[in-house]
């Protein structure tokens, strides 16, 4: 396989996120339907946060271990430990202060690149925090996107092909439940964007898988790779405090069913993987 037939396998992996985003465009959901949405798209991050961590702490664990029987340096486990800590903080701290920055400024601004026309003005004020909400979860997928990217490019350039082809139907797999997470802020209340939205929120959660494997393919970084899904894990813990807070106004017995279902959704993706022995 050619380095550019996995560029361009990467960019079929990233892109499968579009296959959940056009249910943000359905009309009449009644208010269960809406939270089990909202429920399900927390169901499905939670689970892909736990795959986060387990794979930026991966490293780290790796790297004390080492260091501790002595076939590494402590300066190695340091260096690992500030740039996890520094990723999760920046992906947490900044949706959070971002947020209130917009709300210190009226929340102007933005949503008009949404388009003439795509929605009254009076909806697009009471749409714009679900529509910030699906931007900051497509940041969060995005930023994890770029890291799973960085494996299927490393991968190939180490000649385990097998593993590469597995490891792009695998995340292909995994993007189109993510889609879905994105999706589920906007259903839960009750805001249809406009298409060119969706393909914006597409690009940014979808895009940085293909741009990974492309940088993949030119050099390695282990610190890259922590950085990036640190960067992801903070973003996303933040995205889930925010759904949870919203699908506990609207039902909390649903919102529980529907987290139950999004984490198994995930691991059945998770599991697809396991089982081709990746």
């Amino acid at each position: 396989m050619s380095t550019l037939q996995t560029i361009v396998l990467g960019g079929i992996a990233g892109a499968t996120i579009f296959i959940g985003l056009p249910l943000a465009r359905v009309r009449g959901l009644s208010k269960s339907a809406r939270a089990f949405l909202n429920a399900l798209a927390t169901g499905i991050l939670l689970f892909l946060l736990f795959d986060i961590l387990e794979n930026a702490i991966a490293p780290l664990d790796a790297a004390v271990e080492r260091a501790h029987q002595g076939g590494g340096a402590w300066t190695t486990v340091l260096a690992l430990g500030s740039v996890f800590v520094i990723g999760l903080s920046a992906g947490l701290l900044s949706l959070l202060y971002v947020g209130k920055a917009q709300e210190a400024r009226g929340l102007r601004g933005p949503a008009q690149s949404l388009g003439p026309g795509a929605m009254a003005v009076a909806e697009l004020s009471d749409a714009r925090p679900a529509l910030q909400l699906g931007m900051s979860i497509a940041v969060g997928i995005g930023l994890h996107n770029f890291s799973e990217g960085l494996a299927i490019g490393q991968t190939a350039q180490t000649g385990r092909l097998s593993l590469a082809l597995l490891l792009i139907v695998g995340f292909a797999l995994h993007n189109a439940t993510e889609g879905f997470g994105i999706v589920g802020p906007l259903a839960a209340r009750d805001v249809r964007p406009p298409w060119r939205y969706l393909l914006i929120v597409g690009l940014i959660a979808g895009g940085p898988t293909l741009v990974g494997t492309i940088v993949g393919t030119m050099f390695t970084s282990l610190y890259v790779f922590v950085l990036f899904l640190a960067l992801a894990a903070g973003a996303i813990i933040y995205v889930i405090a925010q759904l949870l807070h919203t699908g506990r106004r609207m039902s909390w017995e649903i919102t529980v069913w529907g987290l139950l279902a999004g984490f198994l959704l995930g691991l059945a993706t998770e599991l697809v993987l396991v089982a081709a022995g990746a």
